[in-house]
C-alpha cells in the first residue's frame, strides 16, 4: 500500500522548466508522488522526448516567445508560455542548462514563486545547497534551494553515513567522471585520452561544504572516455580505528546507498547500469549510490571504499524531497525520504524482493 502523509490534504502544484536529462526524470518523478500534482513542463526544443510526454497528457508550455512560436509551426499543441505556467504553479523546478537557470531567478521571484535549481548553478544562485540526508530541515519553507550535482550528492552522501559514527575526520577523493551524458554521445565526448580538472580541489569538494560546511573534504576529477555513469575511489580519515563491520553497518543507515559484490557479476559500471535495466528501472535509472562491498576496507584510522554514481539519476530523489521541504508541510526529513523512495522503488539491496510503489523492480519484486 502506498504511504500516506497526514499531510496531503492538498496537491503541491509543480512546474518543470527544462525537459532535458534531469528534466525529464523529474517530470516523470512527480507524477508518482501523491502529495504533488504536473501542472505542466517547458522547454525551448520540442523533439522526440518532449513529444512523448505530450503524448502522456502532460500540458506543454515555451519557455520563450521565440519557442511558442517554432512549435506552433510545428503543429505541437502548447497551453501557453512559460509566464502562464509560473501562474499556476507553486513550485517550479528548473532544469535549464547551466547558467540559464540563474538567469530565470528574478521571474520567479517576480512571480512569488518556490524555486529549485540544479547543480550546475552556483550555491550563490539560491544561498542554500541541498541533499535530503544531510540538511532537509534547513530548507524548510526557504524561498528557494539548489539541488547539488550528481557527484557531490554521492559525495555529502556517503560522507554523511560515516559523520555519524562520530569519528569522520576527513576525506580525499579521486572521481573518474564520465566525458558527456550517453544522449550526446554522437555529437561530443573524449576518445583515447583522459582529461584532468584543471585543478585541485575539483569543484565537488568545496561544493559539498555547501551543503555541509563540517566536512573535511578535498577531491581530485578526470574525465575519462565513456558515458555511463561516475566512477569514485575515496580515502578517508577516521578520529579511531574502525572495521568494515562498522563502516557496513554505517553505509546500511543511509536508505539511499547499496552495496555491490563483484561476485554477483557486478565488477564494473556497465553491469551495474545493465542491472538497472534487468530491474525494470524507467531509463535503467539508479537513484542510488553502488558502493562496492569488496572494496570496502579498513586499516587503523584509515578507510578505503570505491562506487559508482549515476549521472542522470542520482538527484532526482532530492529533487522530490527539495519540492516537499519548500512547501514546508513536511516538516520530518526521514518522512519525506520515505514517501520518496517508496514510489521510486529506492532499495539498499538490489536483490531483496521489492515492497516499493509504482516505478519499483519489475523483475526482481
Amino acid at each position: 500500500m502506498p504511504i500516506q502523509s497526514n499531510n496531503m490534504k492538498q496537491k503541491i502544484k509543480v512546474a518543470v522548466n527544462g525537459y532535458g536529462v534531469i528534466g525529464r526524470r523529474v517530470a516523470d518523478a512527480i507524477l508518482l508522488q501523491e502529495d504533488m500534482e504536473l501542472i505542466g513542463v517547458s522547454d525551448v526544443s520540442f523533439d522526440s522526448r518532449i513529444q512523448v510526454v505530450a503524448k502522456n497528457g502532460v500540458d506543454l508550455y515555451a519557455s520563450t516567445k521565440d519557442a511558442l512560436k517554432t512549435a506552433s509551426e510545428s503543429g505541437l499543441h502548447l497551453k501557453g508560455d512559460i509566464g502562464d505556467l509560473l501562474k499556476a504553479v507553486d513550485v517550479v523546478v528548473d532544469c535549464t542548462p547551466k547558467r540559464i537557470g540563474a538567469e530565470n531567478v528574478a521571474r520567479y521571484r517576480d512571480s512569488r514563486l518556490k524555486f529549485i535549481m540544479q547543480g550546475g548553478e552556483k550555491h550563490e544562485v539560491t544561498g542554500h545547497s541541498f541533499v535530503a540526508e544531510s540538511n532537509y530541515q534547513e530548507a524548510i519553507g526557504r524561498e528557494s534551494t539548489r539541488v547539488v550535482s550528481c557527484n557531490t550528492t554521492s559525495i555529502v552522501r556517503t560522507l554523511t553515513a560515516l559523520k555519524k559514527t562520530k569519528a569522520l575526520k576527513s576525506a580525499r577523493g579521486v572521481l573518474l567522471r564520465r566525458s558527456t551524458d550517453p544522449w550526446k554521445s554522437h555529437q561530443k565526448g573524449i576518445q583515447n585520452t583522459l582529461v584532468p580538472e584543471d585543478k585541485i580541489p575539483s569543484h565537488q569538494g568545496p561544493d559539498a561544504q555547501t551543503v555541509d560546511p563540517d566536512l573535511d573534504v578535498i577531491t581530485m576529477a578526470v574525465m575519462v572516455p565513456e558515458t555511463l555513469g561516475h566512477l569514485h575511489y575515496w580515502t578517508v580519515q577516521m578520529s579511531r580505528p574502525v572495521d568494515r563491520d562498522e563502516l557496513i553497518e554505517a553505509y546500511g543507515n543511509s536508505s539511499r546507498i547499496a552495496l555491490v559484490k563483484a561476485s554477483d557479476g557486478l565488477g564494473a559500471i556497465n553491469t551495474i547500469k545493465e542491472l538497472m535495466l534487468d530491474l525494470g528501472r524507467p531509463h535503467g535509472n539508479m537513484y542510488e549510490v553502488a558502493i562496492w562491498e569488496n572494496l570496502i576496507a579498513a586499516k587503523g584510522n584509515e578507510v578505503f571504499y570505491a562506487y559508482m554514481v549515476d549521472n542522470q539519476a542520482i538527484v532526482i530523489p532530492e529533487t522530490i524531497d527539495a519540492i516537499r521541504a519548500l512547501d514546508g508541510k513536511i516538516k520530518n526529513a526521514q518522512e519525506s525520504i520515505e514517501m520518496t523512495n517508496h514510489t521510486l522503488g529506492i532499495r539498499k539491496n538490489f536483490f531483496q524482493p521489492n515492497n516499493h510503489g509504482p516505478a519499483g523492480d519489475a523483475k526482481y519484486g
